[in-house]
Protein backbone atom coordinates (compact mmCIF):
# COMPACT_ATOMS: atom_id res chain seq x y z
CA UNK A 1 0.00 0.00 0.00
CA UNK A 2 1.30 3.47 -0.92
CA UNK A 3 2.54 5.64 1.94
CA UNK A 4 1.05 9.12 2.42
CA UNK A 5 2.74 12.09 4.00
CA UNK A 6 0.92 15.40 4.51
CA UNK A 7 3.08 18.39 3.64
CA UNK A 8 3.37 21.40 1.34
CA UNK A 9 4.81 21.42 -2.15
CA UNK A 10 8.33 21.23 -0.74
CA UNK A 11 10.04 17.85 -0.85
CA UNK A 12 12.88 15.98 0.63
CA UNK A 13 16.05 15.90 -1.43
CA UNK A 14 16.74 12.23 -0.80
CA UNK A 15 13.87 10.99 -2.96
CA UNK A 16 12.87 11.89 -6.50
CA UNK A 17 9.76 14.10 -6.61
CA UNK A 18 7.31 14.62 -9.47
CA UNK A 19 3.91 16.16 -10.11
CA UNK A 20 2.13 16.04 -13.43
CA UNK A 21 -1.01 17.99 -14.31
CA UNK A 22 -3.71 15.43 -15.06
CA UNK A 23 -6.95 15.77 -17.03
CA UNK A 24 -8.84 14.08 -14.21
CA UNK A 25 -8.97 14.75 -10.49
CA UNK A 26 -6.86 12.77 -8.02
CA UNK A 27 -8.58 10.74 -5.26
CA UNK A 28 -8.09 12.03 -1.72
CA UNK A 29 -10.08 9.58 0.42
CA UNK A 30 -12.93 7.07 0.20
CA UNK A 31 -16.37 6.62 1.75
CA UNK A 32 -16.79 2.90 1.18
CA UNK A 33 -16.92 2.52 -2.59
CA UNK A 34 -17.40 6.29 -3.10
CA UNK A 35 -14.22 8.13 -4.06
CA UNK A 36 -13.78 11.75 -3.00
CA UNK A 37 -11.46 13.67 -5.33
CA UNK A 38 -9.74 17.01 -4.83
CA UNK A 39 -11.95 18.72 -7.42
CA UNK A 40 -15.08 17.31 -5.77
CA UNK A 41 -14.00 18.83 -2.45
CA UNK A 42 -13.59 22.18 -4.20
CA UNK A 43 -17.06 21.84 -5.74
CA UNK A 44 -18.52 21.21 -2.27
CA UNK A 45 -16.71 24.28 -0.98
CA UNK A 46 -18.16 26.30 -3.88
CA UNK A 47 -21.71 25.21 -3.06
CA UNK A 48 -21.11 25.97 0.64
CA UNK A 49 -19.78 29.47 -0.17
CA UNK A 50 -22.74 30.26 -2.44
CA UNK A 51 -25.33 29.00 0.05
CA UNK A 52 -23.82 30.90 2.98
CA UNK A 53 -23.45 34.08 0.91
CA UNK A 54 -27.01 34.14 -0.43
CA UNK A 55 -28.56 33.17 2.89
CA UNK A 56 -26.72 36.09 4.48
CA UNK A 57 -27.74 38.45 1.65
CA UNK A 58 -31.33 37.18 1.73
CA UNK A 59 -31.72 38.14 5.38
CA UNK A 60 -30.86 41.75 4.55
CA UNK A 61 -33.28 42.24 1.65
CA UNK A 62 -35.50 45.32 2.08
CA UNK A 63 -38.36 46.81 0.10
CA UNK A 64 -36.29 49.93 -0.48
CA UNK A 65 -32.94 48.63 -1.76
CA UNK A 66 -29.68 50.06 -0.45
CA UNK A 67 -25.99 49.38 -1.00
CA UNK A 68 -25.23 45.80 -2.03
CA UNK A 69 -28.89 45.05 -2.73
CA UNK A 70 -28.89 47.80 -5.35
CA UNK A 71 -25.90 46.19 -7.05
CA UNK A 72 -27.54 42.76 -7.19
CA UNK A 73 -30.82 44.16 -8.48
CA UNK A 74 -28.93 45.98 -11.23
CA UNK A 75 -27.08 42.76 -12.15
CA UNK A 76 -30.36 40.83 -12.20
CA UNK A 77 -32.01 43.42 -14.42
CA UNK A 78 -29.11 43.30 -16.88
CA UNK A 79 -29.25 39.50 -16.83
CA UNK A 80 -32.97 39.61 -17.66
CA UNK A 81 -32.33 42.02 -20.53
CA UNK A 82 -29.59 39.77 -21.88
CA UNK A 83 -31.91 36.78 -21.54
CA UNK A 84 -34.67 38.62 -23.41
CA UNK A 85 -32.29 39.23 -26.31
CA UNK A 86 -31.78 35.44 -26.52
CA UNK A 87 -35.26 34.08 -25.83
CA UNK A 88 -37.25 36.90 -27.43
CA UNK A 89 -39.72 37.15 -24.54
CA UNK A 90 -39.61 37.87 -20.80
CA UNK A 91 -41.78 34.85 -19.90
CA UNK A 92 -39.25 32.32 -21.22
CA UNK A 93 -36.37 34.33 -19.79
CA UNK A 94 -37.85 34.12 -16.29
CA UNK A 95 -38.08 30.32 -16.67
CA UNK A 96 -34.59 29.78 -18.10
CA UNK A 97 -32.62 32.38 -16.13
CA UNK A 98 -32.56 30.53 -12.77
CA UNK A 99 -30.85 27.55 -14.43
CA UNK A 100 -28.40 29.66 -16.45
CA UNK A 101 -27.62 31.95 -13.52
CA UNK A 102 -27.03 28.99 -11.18
CA UNK A 103 -24.57 27.51 -13.67
CA UNK A 104 -22.89 30.89 -14.12
CA UNK A 105 -22.37 31.41 -10.38
CA UNK A 106 -21.21 27.84 -9.74
CA UNK A 107 -18.68 27.96 -12.58
CA UNK A 108 -17.50 31.49 -11.73
CA UNK A 109 -16.87 30.74 -8.05
CA UNK A 110 -15.17 27.46 -8.95
CA UNK A 111 -12.92 29.29 -11.43
CA UNK A 112 -11.96 31.95 -8.89
CA UNK A 113 -11.48 29.61 -5.95
CA UNK A 114 -8.98 27.71 -8.05
CA UNK A 115 -6.76 30.82 -7.99
CA UNK A 116 -6.52 31.02 -4.19
CA UNK A 117 -3.17 30.36 -2.50
CA UNK A 118 -2.87 26.74 -1.42
CA UNK A 119 -5.12 25.35 -4.15
CA UNK A 120 -2.95 22.95 -6.09
CA UNK A 121 0.10 23.59 -3.89
CA UNK A 122 -0.81 22.03 -0.52
CA UNK A 123 -1.24 18.28 -0.40
CA UNK A 124 0.52 15.01 0.32
CA UNK A 125 3.23 12.92 -1.26
CA UNK A 126 2.28 9.46 -2.43
CA UNK A 127 5.27 7.16 -2.64
CA UNK A 128 5.19 4.87 -5.67
CA UNK A 129 8.36 2.81 -5.91
CA UNK A 130 11.33 5.16 -6.25
CA UNK A 131 9.12 8.15 -7.06
CA UNK A 132 7.27 10.50 -4.77
CA UNK A 133 4.19 11.90 -6.52
CA UNK A 134 2.63 15.09 -5.14
CA UNK A 135 -1.19 15.06 -4.90
CA UNK A 136 -2.87 18.40 -4.10
CA UNK A 137 -5.72 18.28 -1.57
CA UNK A 138 -7.64 21.00 -3.44
CA UNK A 139 -7.96 21.50 -7.18
CA UNK A 140 -10.18 23.87 -9.14
CA UNK A 141 -13.42 22.03 -9.91
CA UNK A 142 -13.62 23.26 -13.50
CA UNK A 143 -10.02 22.16 -14.12
CA UNK A 144 -11.33 18.58 -13.91
CA UNK A 145 -12.84 17.25 -17.13
CA UNK A 146 -15.31 15.11 -15.15
CA UNK A 147 -16.83 18.25 -13.60
CA UNK A 148 -17.16 20.11 -16.89
CA UNK A 149 -18.67 17.01 -18.52
CA UNK A 150 -21.25 16.76 -15.73
CA UNK A 151 -22.13 20.45 -16.14
CA UNK A 152 -22.44 20.05 -19.93
CA UNK A 153 -24.69 17.00 -19.58
CA UNK A 154 -26.86 18.87 -17.08
CA UNK A 155 -27.21 21.86 -19.43
CA UNK A 156 -28.14 19.74 -22.47
CA UNK A 157 -30.54 17.49 -20.53
CA UNK A 158 -32.18 20.59 -19.02
CA UNK A 159 -32.75 21.95 -22.53
CA UNK A 160 -34.52 18.73 -23.52
CA UNK A 161 -36.67 18.80 -20.39
CA UNK A 162 -37.67 22.37 -21.21
CA UNK A 163 -38.42 21.33 -24.77
CA UNK A 164 -40.71 18.51 -23.66
CA UNK A 165 -42.53 20.78 -21.20
CA UNK A 166 -42.97 23.53 -23.80
CA UNK A 167 -44.00 21.68 -26.97
CA UNK A 168 -44.76 18.15 -25.76
CA UNK A 169 -43.01 14.80 -26.03
CA UNK A 170 -44.25 14.01 -29.54
CA UNK A 171 -43.25 17.34 -31.12
CA UNK A 172 -39.88 17.30 -29.37
CA UNK A 173 -39.17 13.71 -30.43
CA UNK A 174 -40.01 14.53 -34.06
CA UNK A 175 -37.13 17.00 -34.14
CA UNK A 176 -34.81 14.00 -34.06
CA UNK A 177 -36.76 11.18 -35.72
CA UNK A 178 -39.58 12.61 -37.81
CA UNK A 179 -42.27 9.95 -37.44
CA UNK A 180 -44.84 12.39 -38.83
CA UNK A 181 -43.11 12.22 -42.21
CA UNK A 182 -43.67 8.44 -42.32
CA UNK A 183 -47.31 8.77 -41.22
CA UNK A 184 -48.01 11.25 -44.04
CA UNK A 185 -46.99 8.79 -46.80
CA UNK A 186 -50.18 6.65 -46.99
CA UNK A 187 -52.49 9.67 -47.21
CA UNK A 188 -50.49 11.61 -49.84
CA UNK A 189 -48.96 8.87 -51.99
CA UNK A 190 -51.79 9.00 -54.56
CA UNK A 191 -51.34 12.73 -55.14
CA UNK A 192 -47.56 12.76 -55.13
CA UNK A 193 -45.57 9.55 -55.58
CA UNK A 194 -42.29 11.32 -54.85
CA UNK A 195 -43.32 11.47 -51.21
CA UNK A 196 -42.03 7.87 -50.91
CA UNK A 197 -38.50 9.20 -51.43
CA UNK A 198 -38.77 12.69 -49.91
CA UNK A 199 -40.40 11.94 -46.56
CA UNK A 200 -38.00 9.16 -45.47
CA UNK A 201 -35.16 11.61 -46.15
CA UNK A 202 -36.94 14.19 -43.99
CA UNK A 203 -37.37 11.59 -41.28
CA UNK A 204 -33.71 10.67 -41.07
CA UNK A 205 -32.41 14.24 -41.34
CA UNK A 206 -33.10 14.32 -37.60
CA UNK A 207 -30.08 12.07 -37.12
CA UNK A 208 -28.00 15.19 -37.79
CA UNK A 209 -29.79 16.78 -34.82
CA UNK A 210 -28.75 13.84 -32.64
CA UNK A 211 -25.14 14.34 -33.68
CA UNK A 212 -25.60 18.01 -32.89
CA UNK A 213 -26.67 17.20 -29.34
CA UNK A 214 -23.52 15.15 -28.80
CA UNK A 215 -21.50 18.03 -30.24
CA UNK A 216 -23.14 20.41 -27.75
CA UNK A 217 -21.96 18.29 -24.83
CA UNK A 218 -18.44 18.04 -26.25
CA UNK A 219 -18.29 21.76 -27.01
CA UNK A 220 -19.41 22.85 -23.54
CA UNK A 221 -17.15 20.30 -21.85
CA UNK A 222 -13.90 20.99 -23.65
CA UNK A 223 -14.29 24.77 -23.99
CA UNK A 224 -14.63 25.29 -20.25
CA UNK A 225 -12.15 22.61 -19.25
CA UNK A 226 -9.55 23.63 -21.84
CA UNK A 227 -9.47 27.29 -20.81
CA UNK A 228 -9.38 26.66 -17.05
CA UNK A 229 -6.91 23.76 -17.25
CA UNK A 230 -4.61 25.79 -19.52
CA UNK A 231 -4.71 28.64 -17.02
CA UNK A 232 -3.83 26.25 -14.21
CA UNK A 233 -0.82 24.96 -16.13
CA UNK A 234 0.23 28.50 -17.05
CA UNK A 235 0.15 29.70 -13.44
CA UNK A 236 2.09 26.63 -12.29
CA UNK A 237 4.75 27.35 -14.92
CA UNK A 238 5.03 31.00 -13.88
CA UNK A 239 5.30 30.05 -10.20
CA UNK A 240 8.06 27.59 -11.04
CA UNK A 241 10.03 30.39 -12.72
CA UNK A 242 9.51 33.05 -10.06
CA UNK A 243 6.93 32.51 -7.33
CA UNK A 244 6.53 36.04 -5.93
CA UNK A 245 5.50 38.66 -8.50
CA UNK A 246 5.60 37.06 -11.95
CA UNK A 247 2.31 35.12 -11.60
CA UNK A 248 0.26 38.19 -10.52
CA UNK A 249 -0.60 39.56 -14.02
CA UNK A 250 -1.56 36.07 -15.14
CA UNK A 251 -3.79 35.64 -12.08
CA UNK A 252 -5.70 38.81 -13.02
CA UNK A 253 -5.95 37.50 -16.57
CA UNK A 254 -7.34 34.20 -15.27
CA UNK A 255 -9.94 36.08 -13.21
CA UNK A 256 -11.19 37.71 -16.43
CA UNK A 257 -11.09 34.37 -18.26
CA UNK A 258 -13.09 32.85 -15.39
CA UNK A 259 -15.87 35.43 -15.84
CA UNK A 260 -15.92 35.07 -19.62
CA UNK A 261 -16.04 31.27 -19.58
CA UNK A 262 -18.81 31.21 -16.97
CA UNK A 263 -20.79 33.74 -19.00
CA UNK A 264 -20.33 31.82 -22.27
CA UNK A 265 -21.48 28.58 -20.62
CA UNK A 266 -24.58 30.25 -19.16
CA UNK A 267 -25.49 32.01 -22.42
CA UNK A 268 -25.10 28.82 -24.48
CA UNK A 269 -27.28 26.95 -21.99
CA UNK A 270 -30.01 29.54 -22.45
CA UNK A 271 -29.61 29.38 -26.24
CA UNK A 272 -30.00 25.58 -26.17
CA UNK A 273 -33.12 25.84 -24.02
CA UNK A 274 -34.58 28.49 -26.34
CA UNK A 275 -34.00 26.32 -29.42
CA UNK A 276 -35.45 23.25 -27.68
CA UNK A 277 -38.69 25.07 -26.82
CA UNK A 278 -39.34 26.10 -30.42
CA UNK A 279 -41.35 23.88 -32.72
CA UNK A 280 -39.56 22.11 -35.55
CA UNK A 281 -40.77 24.53 -38.25
CA UNK A 282 -39.65 27.55 -36.21
CA UNK A 283 -36.33 25.84 -35.38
Amino acid sequence: MAEHEIQTNSHESNQEFSHEATLFAEPIFHFGSFTVTNSLIMSWITVFVLVIFFVAVGKKIKKIPKGLQNVFEMILEKALELGDSITGERKRTEIFLPISMALFLFILVNNWLGLLPGVGTIGFNEVEGAHRVFVPILRGGTADINTTLALALFAVVASHVMGVLAIGVWSHLNKFINFEAFLEIPGKIRKDATIILVNPIKAFVGIVEVIGEVAKVASLTFRLFGNIFAGEVLLASMMALFAYFLPLPFMFLEMIVGIIQALIFAILTMVFMTIATEKHAEH
